[in-house]
């Protein structure tokens, strides 16, 4: 965490910076520092026995595949954050979310990664999408997943879940608790 006496020193659209003194072990002071972004959400989102995925593309980027997601606002809570990234970015909503896991990926920059699940989801309306967002919606099996995921062609991927994809691939009881984390 960025201490309160830490001064912010360059404000960024995505990144800001903070500095602050630190009295060291033997007496001397040295000037830390750290980033801050805005926290983000992926979302596990399933239907039908199905999961759903992205092919995205972003202006400077090459096509990706990923989970539903991005940055949670400062006014919202993460789950928050979380319904309205599904519901912008794919159309859908779901009355049965739950927190599969929280992840601070650095220590050097204060950001959380959210993940949830979102069972049962059903479509509502069009996609609302950011003017840098192309989105198509693909439907996939648990397997296409983990196949996807331990191929490299699902990257984009918040990595603590890519490691349990890749050991569900080959451990049968870590398939079995995704299975049951996500009510498959």
């Amino acid at each position: 965490m960025i201490p309160e006496k830490a001064k912010r020193v360059f404000e960024g659209v995505l990144f800001d910076v903070y500095q602050w003194s630190q009295e060291m072990f033997d007496g001397t002071v040295e000037i830390f520092e750290m980033l801050k972004r805005a926290d983000t959400a992926e979302i596990i989102a399933t239907k039908d026995g199905k999961i759903m995925l992205q092919e995205q593309e972003q202006p400077g980027k090459p096509p990706f595949l990923c989970l539903p997601g991005g940055r949670i606002e400062k006014d919202e809570k993460p789950l928050e954050g979380a319904k309205r990234e599904l519901l912008e970015e794919s159309g859908f909503i779901s009355e049965d979310w739950s927190l599969f896991h929280s992840i601070r990926p650095s220590h050097k920059m204060d950001w959380s990664i959210f993940v949830y699940v979102a069972r049962d989801c059903r479509f509502v309306q069009e996609q609302n999408l950011d003017a840098g967002e192309k989105i198509q919606i693909r439907w996939v099996t648990l397997d296409e997943l983990l196949n996807l995921v331990d191929s490299g062609q699902l990257g984009w991927i918040e990595q603590d879940f890519r490691v349990q994809c890749v050991r569900a691939k080959y451990h049968q009881p870590t398939k079995e608790e995704i299975i049951k984390a996500l009510s498959l």
